[in-house]
């Protein structure tokens, strides 16, 4: 589906800002900022990392990363969902395409459309959404 410049230049600055955000994470080998947005209003925010109370610490001494690790959009959606805002309809800003795992929290939050900036190597993820229904748009260049 094409976008209205409009669209394109509102897509681009979140993305910027969920780039700002994965700055947040502790992890080493990739860092990852999500932002939901819905009417115009950021309702969540998260970035890669371990659970609250565990060690800021994502990788293990062999360089692997946990397996209790929670990616940027598992945590702004359940951020979100510990609010008293609701992500039904909202859009997901994400500086990698999402995960399979990911993927099913996103359609099962309502979330209706995922733009993200770099495209990871496993695409089942970006299947899945698509087959629900989701709108996935790839933005390869923030400038």
């Amino acid at each position: 589906m094409e976008q209205s410049p409009k669209q394109e230049t509102i897509d681009r600055r979140y993305l910027r800002m969920a780039a700002i955000w994965a700055e947040n994470s502790y992890c080493q080998r990739r860092k990852v900022g999500a932002i939901i947005v819905k009417d115009s209003m950021i309702i969540s925010d998260g970035f890669n990392g371990t659970p609250s109370g565990f060690e800021n610490v994502c990788e293990d001494e062999s360089g692997l990363t946990k397996p209790y690790v929670l990616h940027a959009e598992a945590n702004a959606i359940t951020k979100v969902a510990r609010s008293n805002n609701s992500s039904d309809g909202a859009t997901l800003y994400i500086t990698a395409s999402p995960c399979m795992e990911c993927s099913k929290l996103i359609i099962q939050a309502g979330i209706r459309r995922v733009v993200y900036h770099e495209l990871y190597r496993i695409t089942d993820g970006l299947d899945l959404l698509r087959r629900a229904g989701i709108e996935c748009v790839h933005i390869p260049n923030l400038t």
